[in-house]
């Protein structure tokens, strides 16, 4: 299985396979929201189109980076959403990076988000999908963000077949400026548990698909 590893800006062409990663913390969010019931996620273009999809559908629920906002129901933070009961809701969802890299790539044939807590369910569609060459796309910092790269290099290792141990790459992870940046509170709309959240490892059995459903890219649970 070949892989790339490519940054948002990189992205000259549309790949056959993507994988989007985006550990601290869209992914790890969208995973936490389909965990607590969620039925699919809508992955917005922009604060505007949450808002306007909001409106439109005043059951959704909207979420995004940083803090509190009107309109918004809540925040991009899986420690502040591991309690809510999304069940059968569709949530609304717009980051700095991670969405934004999943819109890159919609025209794909196939589109995994990902994160460390969905990462061998990730690995386990590729292979049994058979994909022959994946882009790993590295959503944060243009491409060098080293949580996001860590977890995308051992998700390829993973679906090539490789026994590899985690321990290594999450140790990246969490010295990345990323994991500075929550701990320290320099990003806002965080809560102290985030880090550890988004470096649990296999937390959730299922991986992440997205695709377009008329005008919007919408990610799901990938069907068994």
């Amino acid at each position: 299985m070949e892989s790339r590893f490519l940054g948002i800006p990189q992205l000259v062409e549309t790949p056959a396979t993507a994988v989007v990663v985006d550990v601290m913390r869209a992914f790890t969010v969208a995973a936490w929201a389909f965990a607590r019931g969620a039925e699919r996620i809508v992955l917005a273009e922009s604060l505007d189109q949450a808002l306007a999809l909001k409106a439109r559908n005043p059951g959704w629920v909207a979420l995004k980076d940083g803090p509190p906002a009107a309109g918004f129901d809540a925040v991009n933070s899986p420690a502040m959403l591991r309690t809510a009961d999304l069940s059968g809701r569709t949530v609304v969802q717009k980051t700095t990076a991670g969405t934004v890299g999943a819109l890159a790539v919609k025209d794909a044939e196939l589109v995994l988000c990902a994160s460390f807590v969905v990462a061998e369910a990730t690995a386990r569609l590729l292979r049994e999908r058979g994909c022959e060459s994946v882009t790993y796309v590295v959503t944060g910092e243009e491409g060098r963000a080293e949580e996001d790269l860590a977890c995308a290099e051992y998700i390829a290792l993973r679906a090539g077949g490789d026994e590899v141990e985690a321990a290594g790459f999450l140790r990246r992870a969490g010295v990345s400026r990323a994991a500075a940046e929550l701990a320290e509170g320099v990003r806002l709309g965080v809560h102290p548990d985030d880090v550890a959240l988004c470096l649990e490892v296999d937390r959730f059995p299922f991986a992440m698909v997205a695709a377009l459903e008329g005008p919007l890219m919408v990610l799901k649970v990938a069907e068994k």
